[in-house]
């Protein structure tokens, strides 16, 4: 089983290497950072607190998720694709995600996924620490501040500049200090500062470390 985990904050460019990373060597993507948003939208749509640990970790493990191969979410047989993109899953994804029963849950449905499809390109905060630590190749995406919060403020159109890049920090700052899998550069990582490069040259990167390790093995 092939796994490539790659790790990062928001607007790291994760999710664009990584889709893009699987395509062409031919395995399944997995955005976990969705499935987490799922959860958020699931106990929003229900009407409970995302900060009521007992109540979203029942979500978590009774709730119905099916990520589609393009990229479309269903959660509880409804589409939630752009709903779990909006403000409100947003703010309330890092909550959600800081419970450990939540974390527990997603891994493991994590760790099915890449068993059902023989493998995968999978990406999150925690992917080459916790669910994967044993990934063929571990890779941590990272870049200036301003330039992430610009990315995302392209994403999120509907939202100022200043918003985004207020609500970049904040999630930055719960998923560096929560206590369950805090986001980190894993061991072995290759580490690559995606500010001033552009997707393709950011693959080429990848593909050349994979390929490094493929002769070296």
């Amino acid at each position: 089983m092939r796994v490539i985990a790659i790790d990062g904050p928001a607007g790291s460019g994760k999710s664009t290497v990584a889709r893009a990373l699987a395509e062409r060597i031919g395995l399944r993507y997995l955005d976990t950072g969705a499935m987490y948003r799922a959860v958020a939208f699931a106990a929003l749509r229900r009407g409970v607190d995302p900060a009521d640990e007992p109540l979203v970790a029942e979500i978590a493990r009774t709730f119905e998720l099916s990520l589609h191969t393009d990229g479309t979410v269903f959660v509880d047989t409804v589409d939630a694709t752009i709903e779990i993109r909006g403000p409100e899953v947003t703010r309330a994804v890092s909550t959600v995600a800081a419970n450990s029963i939540v974390r527990e849950e997603m891994r493991e449905r994590q760790r099915r996924f890449a068993a059902k499809h023989h493998g995968a390109v999978m990406e999150g905060r925690d992917i080459g620490t916790v669910v994967f630590p044993d990934a063929e190749l571990k890779v941590y995406l990272d870049a200036a501040p301003d330039v992430r919060a610009a990315r995302r403020s392209k994403e999120v159109t509907d939202l100022s500049y200043e918003t985004v890049a207020a609500d970049l920090a904040r999630r930055d700052a719960l998923d560096q200090g929560r206590s369950d899998s805090p986001l980190v550069v894993a061991d072995g990582a290759l580490v690559i500062d995606t500010t001033g490069l552009t997707v393709e040259q950011i693959i080429e990167h990848v593909a050349n470390a994979l390929e490094a390790g493929s002769t070296a093995s």
